[in-house]
């Protein structure tokens, strides 16, 4: 390796490593919405550079979980009803059509991965914020990955991201831990193996939109 190609490399490691630290501290809620995001203070969180940073906050911007404030300012993206409302309608529409193909086409293997998926997410403990949001995304992802459709699928990855931010809040609703999210998530699994494909898509789109209910509460 020349000394040209190691810090190269090792800057992107950084960034890397930046990107996703602050990005599951911004979607979990680690960080709220609103905040400024400072370099030099990130620096000293993140044990690395200032370019590493920028980088980084690039990534989300584009991610759209960071907004620009100025030339050289960086925030958390704000939170608000209408913008969850519109992620909650892309959702429904987009994970419709991909559930349904993916439970029309899904073979033996696909059917063996997304009970692996549901059994290692509740087997997770959830005060591990972030092993239990890992596989949380792998059983919901494992759900649509039969359809065939790799830009689908990366579009309702992307929604998914976008919307944790929201479940968190969500889940600071006094009723909301009256909620039963494990038998939701098993009833969706046992439509889907069972190849009930209306109605894994009528416990799947009501398993989203009860999140709405717990949001109203809160944000306007």
């Amino acid at each position: 390796m020349t000394q040209e190609s190691k810090p190269q490399g090792s800057t992107q490691s950084s960034t890397q490593r930046a990107y996703l630290d602050l990005r599951s501290a911004i979607i979990m809620g680690k960080i709220p919405p609103g905040e400024r995001l400072k370099v030099e203070t990130l620096k000293e969180v993140l044990s690395t550079g200032a370019s590493p940073v920028r980088e980084a906050l690039s990534l989300l911007t584009s991610d759209q979980l960071v907004e620009r404030i100025d030339q050289r300012g960086f925030r958390v993206a704000q939170t608000n009803r209408a913008q969850f409302q519109e992620i909650l309608n892309l959702r429904c529409e987009l994970e419709d059509m991909a559930l349904r193909q993916s439970i029309s086409t899904g073979d033996r293997d696909w059917e063996d991965a997304l009970v692996l998926a549901h059994h290692h997410m509740t087997r997770t403990d959830r005060s591990d914020t972030t092993a239990f949001e890992e596989r949380h995304k792998e059983f919901h992802m494992a759900l649509l990955k039969a359809c065939n459709s790799p830009i689908l699928l990366r579009f309702c990855g992307q929604l998914y991201d976008l919307n944790v931010r929201y479940r968190y809040l969500a889940g600071t609703s006094k009723s909301y831990g009256l909620r039963d999210v494990a038998a939701e998530h098993r009833a969706i699994l046992d439509a889907a193996v069972q190849r009930q494909v209306d109605k894994a898509s009528e416990l799947l789109m009501e398993h989203y939109r009860k999140t709405g209910e717990f949001l109203a509460e809160l944000i306007s």
